[in-house]
């Protein structure tokens, strides 16, 4: 019932060009995200069992109070169990293979096993066993991750600095302190960090009691745009680009920030507090999703609105949904559908533009945001045409085809999952 119907559903909406192929392809490795069933070449080899296979297809890495797990995103066979204690947040490291653990004061390199090797005009491809490598970055208080441009900003809370490295610095295992460029925002605080195509940063400033300002920081380290206008700022998200320069929008308490054409934009909202500080971007649409909570005395809040944020009007646009969700509900599909899991099971197709839901997809029994965000509550990541979503109370993982909105495949899971990465062997898109 899985690898057939996996291969029936390929093979009707022609997700060939998706798949990453080995010689005879072009040169390029952009466009990945489809979990085809690629056939196993040969190989062995003494690289963690490194086997060459024709084409790569995506795995899911879940954390668990324990460790984590390792599986096939096309098969949702348990490839690896990796042993390791502690709250483990997971973050692609943007190459298309490597996940980074933010594991207390530190971030921890894992090695999902797909590995993308150039040759000529084209690539070879391998598998090997998944494992955490003995990388790792120190970073007091280790926070948010972001990729993009084709870099990586890992922020530290504890310090408030943002350390930025190129993404396929990852790529050997290894990281050198030559490689790491580091941002010093002035005192420690929870913050984030954005690269740009310039060369520059975008990053967040603030103390430990309060933060309200956003920086654009050139190659130079010189801050040449600033806007104080974000209290509580957190979040953030990169939308589509029909220019030169980056699109970026950050979440505050009174509406959202815009950093477009070289400068800051302040979103307009009806409400005296407003907060998007979980936002979800996409390199396909200028339009990025939020969530859209306006009760600030609420701990927490249950808001059953998401936000619709035009990057290019700094306008956004709240849209009922009729049942809530948490910060893990959030994500993109490839075509810029914004997706939401709601506390009804449904995760929620929209079309990005218009708000219209486009399609309500049954995937999780009815459940509820438990008081500690750190407890296991279901997850929703996207590859490609792809949503996979976690269901903690079953300890299943399940995978929804976007565009038709059918519910492809549930599997068992020997662990309850809690966050999860997934990675396809595909750098990101310079564009997120």
């Amino acid at each position: 019932m899985i690898i057939p119907r996996i291969l029936k559903v390929l093979s009707t909406v022609a997700v060939g060009a998706l798949v990453l192929s080995g010689c005879g392809s072009s040169g390029s490795q952009s466009g990945s995200g489809s979990p085809s069933s690629a056939s196993e070449g040969r190989g062995g080899g003494k690289d963690g069992g490194r086997k060459e296979v024709s084409s790569l297809r995506p795995r899911v890495v879940i954390g668990y109070d324990g460790g984590l797990l390792t599986m096939d995103g096309a098969t949702g066979k348990v490839l690896a169990t990796t042993k390791h204690d502690g709250f483990l947040r997971l973050n692609p490291a943007g190459n298309g293979r490597h996940v980074l653990v933010s594991d207390g004061d530190r971030f921890r390199l894992f090695d999902a096993g797909l590995v993308s090797v150039p040759h000529e005009d084209h690539f070879h491809y391998y598998t090997q066993t998944p494992k955490l490598t003995g990388a790792e970055i120190k970073a007091p208080k280790a926070g948010h991750v972001v990729v993009h441009h084709g870099k990586t900003a890992l922020f530290s809370d504890g310090q408030g600095t943002a350390q930025v490295l190129k993404s396929d610095a990852f790529t050997d295992g290894k990281i050198t302190a030559d490689e790491i460029t580091t941002i010093k925002t002035g005192a420690p605080h929870h913050g984030v960090a954005v690269p740009l195509a310039d060369g520059g940063v975008l990053t967040t400033k603030g103390t430990e009691q309060e933060r309200h300002t956003v920086q654009k920081v050139d190659a130079s380290g010189k801050a040449v745009a600033e806007s104080a206008d974000c209290p509580g700022v957190h979040g953030e998200a990169a939308a589509k680009s029909d220019g030169d320069g980056d699109v970026v929008s950050f979440g505050c308490t009174n509406g959202p920030l815009v950093y477009r054409d070289g400068a800051f934009h302040k979103v307009a909202v009806p409400e005296a507090y407003q907060r998007s500080g979980n936002q979800a971007g996409s390199p396909a649409s200028p339009v990025n999703l939020t969530d859209y909570k306006v009760d600030k005395d609420a701990k927490p809040e249950r808001p059953t609105k998401v936000g619709l944020l035009n990057t290019e009007s700094a306008t956004i646009t709240a849209v009922e949904l009729g049942s809530s969700y948490w910060f893990r509900s959030l994500a993109r599909g490839k075509n810029g559908e914004s997706l939401v899991l709601t506390y009804d099971g449904k995760l929620n197709i929209l079309d990005s533009g218009t708000g219209h839901v486009l399609r309500k997809v049954d995937v999780v029994k009815p459940w509820r945001e438990k008081e500690n965000w750190q407890e296991p509550g279901p997850n929703v990541k996207a590859m490609g045409d792809y949503a996979y979503v976690t269901e903690p109370a079953t300890k299943k993982l399940h995978m929804i085809q976007i565009s038709t909105g059918e519910l492809l495949n549930s599997w068992d899971l020997p662990v309850t999952p809690n966050e999860m990465a997934v990675v396809d062997g595909s750098p990101e898109s310079p564009a997120k």
